[in-house]
């Protein structure tokens, strides 16, 4: 548990009021924006091969299992976090789907966002928040409150969760499937 002592150990403790709006606050935002990206992509898949050609020239083969795979889990995600369903694991499968992208496609552009290409400043902060929110569980505003489930909310046990969903989901999704594409010799 938190080592926080006085009015602080109370409030997060009690659940304050606070504590349940920030926790809500976040999970609905971090929900809404994966959403709105599974939303995005389900239109891009149904538009024809682009999105599977995209994976594939980053080297995720067979591109249409991934280009389904992203999209389905944006779209599942979103709505659980947004309700506060199962709230640790699906903040690990937020952050695996960001992790993967931040190793199959960000991070050659470097760190800032504003890079050509774009670098992996948004992906690697959406995906240290969600296994860091992963930990403090839903608040009480959720469908897990409302539900009783009792789903590893204990912060230590969350955090696992949310970390070995997304950062081992993401290494054994590695493992599985990406093949980087080989870089070919520049002629002179």
């Amino acid at each position: 548990m938190l080592a926080i002592e006085g009015e602080a150990a109370v409030s997060i403790a009690s659940g304050s009021d606070t504590v349940n709006l920030a926790l809500t606050v976040a999970r609905v935002w971090v929900g809404v924006v994966m959403f709105a990206h599974g939303w995005r992509h389900l239109q891009s898949v149904r538009s024809g091969p682009g999105m599977a050609n995209w994976f594939e020239s980053l080297g995720l083969k067979p591109g249409k299992l991934h280009a389904w795979n992203v999209t389905l889990t944006e779209l599942a995600v979103g709505p659980a976090l947004m309700l506060g369903l199962l709230t640790p694991a699906a903040y690990g499968g937020t952050a695996a789907i960001l992790l993967v992208a931040l190793a199959t496609n960000h991070w050659k552009n470097g760190f800032f966002i504003n890079s050509p290409g774009e670098g992996w400043e948004y992906v690697g902060t959406l995906a240290v928040l969600s296994v860091a929110l992963g930990a403090l569980g839903p608040g009480k505003w959720s469908l897990d409150d409302a539900f009783d489930l009792v789903f590893p909310f204990d912060p230590r046990k969350a955090a696992i969760v949310a970390a070995v969903i997304g950062i081992g989901g993401t290494v054994a999704f590695l493992a599985a499937f990406w093949r980087p594409p080989k870089k070919t010799a520049a002629k002179t």
